[in-house]
């Protein structure tokens, strides 16, 4: 099993200035090579402390590449329903080759009404307009005079510069939550699979489903792959673990839940479980989320067993991707949690 470290910022200026916030990600994630840990992710948001910082998780990506050298880097995710097929195909290559051929591209239809309304797309056909532009960069990645005609995007002879390094093209990902449709789709077309419980638990017949359904559609990911994400903190001992952790794991729901109040007064049949979205979050704590094991909390033996009680409920997990800056949490919080992990939980799953 690989683990890498995943970035959803939830801060705004009055609570981490942005100067401060990338510093420490980018020191982070130069600490992740140092480990031994295998990925970089962040994520795309817009307009709120939930993710808001990262509107463009390429340019964050970039900088983790010009800083180091082996780690991968990998979207989690990128929301091409707001995005032109030819922009997203021609900037994730560009990083590509920057990187020197080590991106992973991760895709989610975005679900927050408020983007929607901003960049005028209308939530209704959300789906298909996703497909839509992932079956567009994906042409356009592995082949040249592209010409598309859709109701969501046209272009002609369209051969986008520069190509990706990795052949045939950089590695896909698409994340799931609910819909059990949404697991066999994502098999069915070939992709990767990302998970990220959030409270909302993860059956493990949802990640079988996906695993039954995978249809091999290109080298590039050529066998079902799955990546979980979860906050993580790791402390010498438990009790020190969980004080920090319900802090900031309280303050990551808070900013979460102010996010999933858009829901509160909007409906579309694309997004049928959502409506009660907020409620539910309302009802949870900070410490719910360690409890019913939506993050890994603890000391390195208490780890140990939380992850492999997850990967018996999830079902076989490829990669898991630790968010290590929830809730504000700051580097000298979050570097120790790394260090200790890499040391003395990492090598206990080593194959």
């Amino acid at each position: 099993m690989e683990f890498g470290i995943s970035f959803l910022p939830d801060v705004t200026p009055e609570t981490k200035p942005a100067t401060e916030y990338f510093e420490e990600t980018l020191a982070l994630s130069r600490l992740a090579e140092e480990l031994g840990y295998s990925h970089v992710k962040m994520t795309e948001h817009y307009l709120h402390p939930y993710g808001g910082y990262c509107p463009s998780p390429l340019t964050f990506l970039t900088a983790v590449a010009a800083q180091t050298q082996r780690i991968r880097l990998m979207t989690g995710c990128l929301l091409p329903s707001f995005h032109h097929p030819v922009k997203i195909a021609s900037y994730t290559a560009m990083v590509d080759a920057i990187s020197g051929g080590r991106l992973d591209v991760g895709f989610a239809r975005a679900y927050l009404p408020y983007e929607f309304e901003t960049f005028g797309v209308p939530l209704d056909g959300s789906r298909e307009r996703f497909e839509a532009t992932i079956a567009a960069v994906d042409e356009l990645w592995t082949q040249e005079n592209v010409t598309r005609e859709s109701p969501y995007f046209s272009y002609r002879d369209a051969t986008t510069l520069p190509r990706p390094v990795q052949a045939p093209r950089p590695p896909t990902y698409v994340a799931a939550v609910r819909t059990p449709s949404s697991f066999v789709r994502i098999g069915e077309l070939g992709h990767g699979l990302l998970i990220t419980p959030g409270g909302l638990g993860m059956p493990s017949e949802r990640v079988k489903a996906y695993r039954d359904a995978f249809q091999p559609r290109t080298a590039a990911v050529p066998q079902p792959r799955v990546v979980a994400s979860l906050p993580l903190l790791v402390c010498e001992t438990d009790a020190e673990a969980n004080r920090l952790a319900d802090r900031y794991l309280q303050n990551y729901l808070d900013v979460w839940t102010s996010a999933a109040d858009s829901w509160n007064n909007t409906a579309s049949p694309d997004y049928a479980s959502y409506s009660g979205m907020s409620r539910f979050l309302k009802s949870m704590s900070g410490t719910d989320l360690r409890l019913t094991g939506s993050a890994i909390v603890g000391s390195p033996q208490t780890v140990i067993s939380r992850i492999e009680r997850f990967i018996e409920e999830v079902g076989e997990i490829d990669t898991i991707l630790w968010q290590v800056d929830f809730g504000g949490m700051p580097y000298s919080v979050a570097a120790p949690s790394l260090q200790i992990f890499a040391e003395e939980v990492m090598p206990k799953f080593a194959h």
